[in-house]
């Protein structure tokens, strides 16, 4: 998933600094994939890089990361 990320807003962050931020991040090439608004607030998104670095840079944001795909293994306890 190159170039995508999530972009994860600090607690309390009010819901039109954010709409703001979805709507710049589109307005300068970049693709909103998801949004997230109940265990965290922020939204996963293809982002060029100078878009990348204005998020990171963002006393709004808590934290961004690279997205990818998570695979979960369990193992049986044979009860």
């Amino acid at each position: 998933m190159s170039g995508e990320y999530i972009v994860c807003f600090k607690e309390g962050t009010a819901n039109d600094i954010i709409e703001k931020a979805i709507e710049d991040v589109e307005k300068q090439g970049g693709e909103i994939k998801h949004r997230y608004n109940t265990t965290m607030l922020g939204f996963s998104a293809k982002l060029p890089d100078q878009v990348l670095t204005t998020m990171v840079n963002s006393n709004d944001v808590d934290f961004v990361e690279a997205d990818g795909q998570v695979t979960a293994y369990a193992k049986t306890l044979g009860i």
